[in-house]
């Protein structure tokens, strides 16, 4: 009763010799508009893919994911009805999308793929043995191992830059003008949030008459994992979507899948317009591997579904429409089992990963051959800056030095654009971005819904496209509601592509507490610790105005030449900080220095303030400025000799150089304006516990605590008093 697998193996023989086929389920549909060998062909795809999940099944120990696609076959209808070229984020019981995917285009080798895959071989050329995900570079399928629709998000993305791609010009652009996009997932994750998130920003830009060419493709075989859908939930809750087309087909029966699938396509791709495509289908063989269903589901219901398999209607199909025989079809579906059993123990022959360093190959990758363009030159800057001569001819903030560089970099790079929440007209909440959209127009700056997921979702689909996004989350304590957006989608792609997918991006996040007026933990907020915890992202804290421009230039380089993912984090506090020690001195503001002329600050730089040996204080954003201020008083009325290292950047850490800039230094003082645990600073100790100096070094952080309103807050963050305290205290001084 267990081994539903070899029940449904064994059955399908039997069921076909002896007759017993399931009826018709979609009406009066025949084959007669489709040739016959497209039939035959497709049916080859669906059981490619059966006796690739039954081989799994039988192969525990040596595959290691047996989320299998039976019952999911129709989907290679998808594959028939639309081009090779528009791009598919594919929900993981899709095999027999994609292996018709590839044999349509020839040259490759779908089957052996698959097994690499499943057997987690380094010849996977996919994802060299890191995941069984779905995917082919060749084929515009980016790898996913979304299981709760995260993929849908940068799938909108996606669709959208198609369009924008056409207004501008972008010579970049990998998607051609009239394609569109397909995403697909289960009826259980219909129900996410993100999903949820995504249905609604398509439905949103289309009711704007945007170009959002997308079919969502909900394959619906009305259980999650153990807990059923709804009957009809899914039609009721998208048959009336403001400005989604829905469709509704039978991926049971190839027939009205491939109806299905081509009404979706034709809609998407003269409309551009998205359409949600609802294909019904049944889930063989539970959930996965260890799933047993019978723990949950009756006999009767599983039987149910065992006979309404796909390859039963599809071999029903082919004897009444194509003249095949029953024992034709068995054989053939024999022959396919011994192909299978062939190529898979090829592919269990082959060698896997051997090291750490072979599996982490991927998430940092070797320079591009890419390069940046030029600067732009002096003409197109004076156009550009006509407005802004008087600021440009005196020392600037942090927020102004962001707001001229980042006009800079958009003339600099052309596929390049700004979005998120208020940062067009109004310029962002604290003006970072203003006057940017009267420069480079609506289609380069504009504004979203309000919906980081969303926000982030389409930074990574423009960078499917050759764009450059430069995303704004408007307060660090909002990414936390769309956080798996970096850490599942964006910083997973080359890891699980093998460098094939890059995920080029830039994202602004205003962030860091000291915010006095407008605080409270949502907008003030210090933890960073979810982002320093994610492999290959860079993360960026500009802490002045006189290296935030250069900072910026450096991220857009990583990211426009080597793909990288670049979160860059803006102190609030500091925006509008014009003076260091007292009022009208000027002391935190910088001069703007053009792209041509500045100094390039690298990536894992930082920077070293004074020569002092007797304490080292080492910081970051807020603390940086603090520091600066203790350092005089700590000089004034102590005598003591301080060098401050504002790191700038915070992940990955350069350990060699930090423990370089503080050798010369008898102790050592972290500043962390963020919680004590999980803290940056926790990082820092370990990097020097480990290169001998343990003893040497102390801390100063914030309390682990939410910011609270008000003056409160300063209760619970590093000041300059107590920085002057904490220094003294490291170096045995006394006040």
């Amino acid at each position: 009763m267990f081994d539903r697998a070899t029940i449904i193996d064994q059955g399908f023989a039997e069921k076909l010799l002896s007759g017993r086929l399931p009826g018709a389920r979609s009406g009066a549909l025949t084959l007669q508009n489709v040739a016959q060998h497209l039939w035959v062909d497709m049916f080859d795809t669906q059981i490619m893919s059966r006796h690739l999940d039954l081989w799994a099944r039988r192969s525990k120990g040596k595959t290691f994911y047996s989320i299998g696609s039976s019952g999911h076959e129709g989907t290679a209808a998808l594959a028939v009805a639309s081009r090779n070229d528009d791009m598919a984020f594919l929900h993981y019981r899709d095999a027999a999308f994609l292996i018709q995917r590839k044999k349509q285009a020839g040259g490759l080798t779908p089957l052996y793929d698959m097994a690499l895959s499943f057997a987690a071989s380094a010849d996977d050329p996919i994802s060299g043995g890191r995941h069984k995900v779905l995917g082919c570079a060749h084929n515009f399928v980016p790898p996913q191992t979304s299981t709760i629709a995260s993929h849908l998000p940068k799938a909108v993305g996606a669709a959208h830059s198609i369009g924008m791609a056409q207004r501008l010009k972008n010579t970049e652009a990998e998607l051609r003008g009239d394609g569109i996009i397909i995403c697909s997932f289960g009826d259980a994750s219909a129900n996410h949030s993100t999903a949820q998130g995504a249905f609604n920003a398509a439905s949103w830009a289309a009711y704007q008459n945007l170009p959002m060419p997308i079919i969502f493709l909900c394959e619906d075989n009305g259980i999650g994992i153990s807990v059923k859908t709804p009957g009809g939930w899914i039609e009721a809750n998208f048959s009336q979507r403001p400005a989604i087309h829905y469709i509704q087909c039978d991926g049971v029966d190839m027939a009205d899948a491939l109806r299905g699938a081509e009404a979706a396509v034709e809609y998407a791709r003269t409309r551009r317009r998205p359409v949600f495509l609802h294909m019904r289908t049944v889930r063989l063989m539970g959930h996965a591997g260890a799933d047993v269903e019978a723990s949950y589901a009756d006999l009767a219901s599983i039987e149910a579904a065992e006979a309404q398999d796909p390859l039963l209607h599809s071999a029903r199909l082919l004897i009444e429409q194509c003249s095949f025989s029953a024992a034709e079809i068995v054989a053939r579906y024999e022959a396919m089992r011994a192909r299978v059993d062939r190529v898979a123990a090829e592919a269990l022959c082959k060698k896997r990963l051997e090291s750490a360093a072979q599996v982490m190959a991927s998430i940092e990758p070797p320079a591009s051959a890419k390069s940046s363009p030029p600067p732009a030159d002096e003409q197109a800057r004076s156009v550009l800056f006509a407005k802004d001569a008087r600021n440009l001819a005196k020392p600037v903030t942090l927020a102004k030095a962001m707001n001229f560089a980042l006009a800079d970099l958009m003339l600099r790079y052309p596929n390049s654009a700004v979005f998120g929440e208020d940062v067009a007209r109004k310029g962002g909440v604290y003006g970072v971005t203003q006057g940017l959209q009267a420069k480079f127009g609506a289609a380069r700056v504009f504004d979203t819904l309000l919906d980081e997921q969303t926000i982030l979702g389409l930074a990574i689909g423009m960078a499917h496209n050759g764009f450059l996004p430069i995303a704004e989350i408007q307060f660090l304590a909002y990414l936390h509601n769309a956080e798996d957006q970096i850490r599942g989608e964006a910083a997973t792609l080359a890891f699980f592509s093998n460098q094939q997918y890059r995920n080029p991006m830039i994202v602004r996040i205003a962030g860091l507490p000291y915010q006095k007026g407008f605080g409270g933990h949502f907008h003030n907020d210090n933890s960073l610790a979810v982002l320093t915890d994610i492999p290959g992202i860079i993360l960026a804290c500009p802490s002045n105005a006189a290296d935030a421009p250069a900072m910026l230039r450096e991220c857009a380089r990583l990211a426009h030449e080597d793909g990288r993912v670049i979160i860059f984090v803006e102190p609030i506090a500091l925006y509008h900080m014009a003076d260091l020690h007292e009022a009208g001195d000027g002391g935190w503001t910088a001069d703007y220095i053009p792209p041509e002329k500045a100094q390039p600050i690298p990536f894992g730089e930082a920077a070293i303030h004074g020569d002092g040996t007797d304490l080292c204080i080492i910081t970051y954003g807020n603390g940086y400025y603090l520091s600066r201020q203790a350092e005089a008083v700590l000089a004034r009325q102590y005598g003591m000799n301080v060098r401050i290292v504002d790191l700038r950047w915070l992940h990955p850490l350069n350990a060699d150089a930090i423990v370089k800039a503080a050798e010369p230094c008898g102790r050592i003082l972290l500043v962390d304006e963020a919680r004590r645990s999980g803290s940056l600073s926790e990082k820092l100790m370990t990097i020097f516990a480990e290169a001998g100096r343990g003893s040497d070094v102390s801390r100063i952080t914030a309390d682990d605590c939410f910011i609270p309103l008000g003056p409160a807050a300063e209760l619970l963050l590093p000041s300059k008093a107590s920085i002057v305290g904490a220094a003294l205290a490291a170096t045995g001084k006394t006040a």
